[in-house]
Parts: C-alpha cells; structure tokens; sequence
C-alpha cells in the first residue's frame, strides 16, 4: 500500500468511527437538545472526513472542489438546521433533561406564555362565519 491509500483508508475509518459516534449519540443521549449536537457534530465530522479521503483517493482537481464544497455545505447548513430544529422543540414545549443545569430562554417562555394569555383574554370572540341559507 502507497502512502495515499494509507491515508484514504484512515480518513474513511475515522468518517465511519464518527458516524457511529453520532448514532450511538441519538440512541443514548436522554433528550431531545443533546441528540441534536451529537448527531450534528459527530456527523459532520463523519462526512468531512469521508469527503476529504474521496478527494484523495481520486486526486484530480474536480474531486477535491466537489469535496471542498459538501464539506462547505455541511458545515454552512447542519449547525443552523439543529439550531432551528431546537428552537422548535424548546417553544414547543421539549422537555430537557431532569440534570440540565441552566435554561437561559425559561424568563423568554414564561414571559411569551403570560403575553399570549393575556393577548387572548382581552381580544373579543371571533364571530361565526355565515351560513349560506336555501
């Protein structure tokens, strides 16, 4: 074996060492949030890696850009997918783990919670729509 498919074969190894971290991540993480940043991080890292080991492997120019670019995309694209995702969750109602020790947005909850209700309590009934009579 050359140096390069050495290399290659490490980078495929450690893509696939990470992918199984983030699965394992979402099948034992107790909930929602930190399900999120493993599979995110650990998956990420997973498809960097495979990447760069296929740039590698066919070491033309094009494989490298098309290597550089999903790299690109995914580092661009799954931190604000999992961010929104969360966001989601937590205004939802998610509820996060009995050991979390902070909760920055619980002020934010109650406070969004207290305007809706007093939002909906002063507003008048929405009338019935019309009914079309024979």
């Amino acid at each position: 074996m050359t140096a390069r498919e050495i290399i290659v074969v490490c980078l495929v190894m450690l893509g696939a060492i990470f992918s199984v971290l983030a699965s394992v991540g979402l099948l034992r993480m107790p909930d929602v949030f930190t399900r999120m940043q493993s599979a995110t991080k650990a998956g990420t890292l997973g498809v960097a890696c495979t990447a760069a080991a296929a740039a590698i492997h066919f070491g033309r120019t094009f494989a490298a850009i098309e290597a550089v670019m999903v790299v690109f995309f995914f580092f661009l694209t799954a931190p604000v997918a999992s961010h929104l995702v969360a966001r989601v969750a937590y205004t939802s109602g998610s509820t996060l783990w009995k050991r979390t020790i902070r909760d920055d947005y619980a002020k934010d909850r109650a406070k969004r919670a207290q305007d809706v209700a007093r939002s909906t309590a002063d507003s008048p009934p929405v009338p019935s729509p019309p009914t079309i009579s024979e």
